[in-house]
């Protein structure tokens, strides 16, 4: 794999287009966008549906190739990874949490966060997604199944799934999307916690103003470009 030396940059990218559809008929949907994102930082991303938020994300976490331009995460160049040394650069490096939450129906809440971490060689996963599950308040709900738990139960449960890997950054869209607003809240108070806590690097994407606000920086984008980007 090649290693980027970036310093303090954890996320960088550089003119990342993005396009979809066929050569007849294609689609752009991320259009030139440079984003630099330090160790540590959290980082919102606001925009409408189809601004192309989700698909940045999807870009960054190595979930989706960039068209063109250049993605350097935790110090692997992306674009000069094939797919199975791309899957190696994310595993370890990179957590994911999706609006739906993606629970194995038929694994307990132990089972699937601990799962991932087995098949991903760590040692002692059960031990590990017992303490991350406890970390996010379910420690009395361990052996239970994602129908058994409530909506922002479940959320938690990704939450211990994406975060018991101790990743250098973690990739959240619309995180509290599924949730109601009491709920939401509580997901987010536990989302930036644990955050804080692991010293991890945060890309939120979000609608809700709100939330956004509680990052350190504030992306705004439409149409697969940036428009503007402040600090709170």
């Amino acid at each position: 794999m090649q290693i980027v030396d970036q310093s303090d940059i954890v996320v960088q990218a550089r003119n990342v287009t993005l396009t979809l559809g066929t050569a007849e008929a294609p689609v752009d949907i991320l259009r030139g966008l440079d984003l630099d994102i330090r160790r540590g930082e959290s980082i919102a991303v606001l925009g409408a549906s189809g601004s192309g938020k989700s698909s940045l994300m999807a870009v960054l976490s190595g979930l989706e190739r960039a068209t063109g331009g250049t993605v350097h995460i935790a110090g692997f160049d992306y674009g000069a990874l094939n797919e199975d040394a791309l899957a190696k650069a994310r595993r370890g490096h990179v957590g994911i949490i999706l609006q739906a939450f993606h629970l194995l129906p038929t694994m307990t809440a132990l089972e699937n966060v601990a799962v991932p971490l087995e098949l991903a060689g760590h040692l002692q996963p059960f031990d590990r997604a017992a303490r991350e599950l406890a970390a996010v308040g379910l420690s009395h709900r361990l052996d239970h199944y994602p129908a058994q738990l409530s909506g922002g139960e479940q959320q938690r449960v990704a939450i211990a799934r994406a975060m018991a890997p101790e990743p250098e950054i973690i990739f959240a869209d619309e995180p509290t999307g599924n949730l109601d607003g009491k709920t939401s809240e509580s997901i987010a108070d536990l989302l930036f916690q644990r955050q804080e806590e692991t010293k991890a690097t945060m890309l939120l994407i979000t609608h809700d103003r709100l939330l956004a606000q509680r990052c350190d920086r504030i992306i705004e984008i439409d149409d697969g470009r940036i428009l503007n980007e402040r600090t709170d």
